[in-house]
């Protein structure tokens, strides 16, 4: 299996074997990262969702919230999000977001990782809902966590750290070759605030 770790550079766009990428260690700078950060604790709704695993129902391991404009609900994993109305402070992220992308999104899905024992576990982002070659924008504020990348046919892996203020987006076939996760840690982790931007055809 190749494996290989990628460092801590200002901006990178990475051609992946089917897909593509770009990230940015630095995009919101630690002070305006930090109060975004607290504003989100503080202002969004967040929700912990059940989830089925062997026939039975468990707490979802991490707290999530959906916003979004109108008729842009989504569902993932037998979860079912309704939309919230953008918050001041979510537009305010999405518009600088929008402008290095040079794309519009419609929607949001914001997770909370309380501490090292919150995760996602191995999927793609390739519902369809989400059309063809989806491009989607991850944004983190808060304590930095291993994010990991394994191709769906071929033995590939990658791993970096997404760092307070940066920005991960995910270009052309990705999705559909690549599955991600963050994975659980037994390291003393701060709280970490992940949003990623999406466009929901209605």
């Amino acid at each position: 299996m190749n494996q290989f770790s990628l460092f801590d550079e200002p901006e990178q766009e990475v051609r992946l074997r089917d897909g593509e990428y770009i990230y940015i260690s630095h995009f919101f700078d630690t002070e305006e990262s930090s109060s975004f950060f607290n504003t989100l604790m503080r202002e969004t709704n967040w929700q912990q969702e059940k989830i089925k695993m062997y026939g039975k129902e468990i707490p979802c391991p991490r707290l999530m919230a959906w916003y979004g404009e109108q008729q842009t609900d989504y569902s993932f994993s037998g979860i079912s999000l309704e939309t919230e109305p953008w918050t001041e402070t979510l537009l305010d992220i999405k518009s600088k977001v929008e402008k290095k992308c040079k794309t519009t999104f419609n929607s949001a899905l914001l997770n909370l990782y309380r501490n090292g024992n919150d995760s996602i576990s191995w999927h793609s982002d390739d519902e369809k809902e989400l059309g063809i070659n989806p491009l989607i924008a991850s944004v983190s504020f808060g304590g930095t966590r291993k994010f990991k990348m394994r191709h769906k046919f071929y033995s590939e892996v990658f791993q970096l750290n997404l760092t307070h203020g940066s920005m991960f987006i995910a270009k052309g076939e990705t999705q559909h070759f690549w599955e991600h996760e963050v994975p659980k840690t037994k390291k003393i982790v701060e709280p970490r605030i992940n949003l990623t931007f999406r466009t929901i055809e209605k």
